[in-house]
């Protein structure tokens, strides 16, 4: 049997776990209401229990309580959670037209682990880079350059040159034969006759813009990216000029994406250089 004295705290406390600080306008409102004589409380009491004053805005606390819990979640997968990266990289990596970010889908996933690695570590340095992957895992990483070399979304329109006729026709030498009299070999000897990479760790270079290949090729040149020794690519670009870099950047930008983009097996080419990345 219920009495005066516990009636109130037994409704106190279911207010308290519906409504929180709600309770305490109720609260006062039972103190208000208590009645003086004893041997009246437990009829009151009884009263209270059912009064449509409490139930409403019990009913009330509740439908808020359950329009607050969330009713469905984002799923938890590599493609949602990889959706970050599309502002500069473009919907499943495919690229934008941004100068400086590259397309990312389709290179092979040893290449974009390096990558990654070598941003989280600091070798490659790119500050909003370097901060996302700071603390992520050798596995996560893993997950994350499987997942882009796996897309092949469709490509990008090719931004318009504005180089001369002869400084193409320069770059198309230097990408498909080189130049043999300064020991620069053929960009196509590393990343094959299409341009699109080698498995399991030479990058496409089609679908990237020229001030981004440029940029890249300086910094090889420079020693502000560097790659595991032999370092291959800071040797080719220490070996060409800086109207060489703007010619091979120009006519590798107007290279139109195969329709199969990816990568040629492991060992299909004969590579012109050791490179200390290929084995990874």
């Amino acid at each position: 049997m219920l009495d005066a004295a516990t009636t109130p705290m037994i409704n106190l406390t279911l207010l308290d776990s519906v409504c929180g600080e709600g309770k305490h306008q109720l609260w006062t409102h039972i103190k208000r209401k208590r009645p003086d004589d004893p041997s009246r409380a437990f009829l009151r009491g009884a009263r209270w229990i059912g009064s449509p004053i409490l139930l409403a805005p019990l009913m009330l606390c509740a439908a808020i309580v359950a329009r607050a819990q969330p009713t469905e979640r984002a799923p938890d997968t590599m493609e949602a959670r990889l959706r970050a990266c599309e502002p500069c990289h473009g919907r499943q990596g495919g690229g934008t037209n941004n100068d400086y970010f590259p397309r990312l889908a389709g290179k092979p996933a040893g290449y974009l682990m390096n990558q990654l690695v070598a941003f989280r570590d600091g070798r490659r340095r790119y500050p909003p880079m370097n901060y996302l992957l700071e603390y992520q895992s050798n596995s996560y990483l893993q997950k994350i350059a499987e997942y882009f070399a796996a897309l092949r979304p469709p490509p990008i329109q090719n931004a318009a040159t504005d180089v001369s006729e002869a400084l193409l026709a320069r770059g198309r030498s230097l990408v498909t034969e080189g130049d043999q009299t300064r020991g620069v070999p053929a960009c196509s000897g590393c990343h094959g006759p299409k341009l699109t990479g080698m498995e399991p760790a030479i990058p496409g270079l089609v679908g990237l813009r020229a001030s981004y290949i440029s940029a890249q090729l300086g910094a090889f040149r420079y020693g502000t990216r560097t790659a595991a020794e032999p370092d291959c690519m800071q040797l080719v670009a220490a070996s060409l000029t800086e109207s060489d870099v703007t010619a091979v950047a120009a006519w590798l930008a107007s290279v139109p994406i195969p329709p199969d983009p990816s990568p040629v097996p492991r060992g299909a080419l004969q590579m012109p250089l050791g490179c200390g990345s290929e084995p990874n």
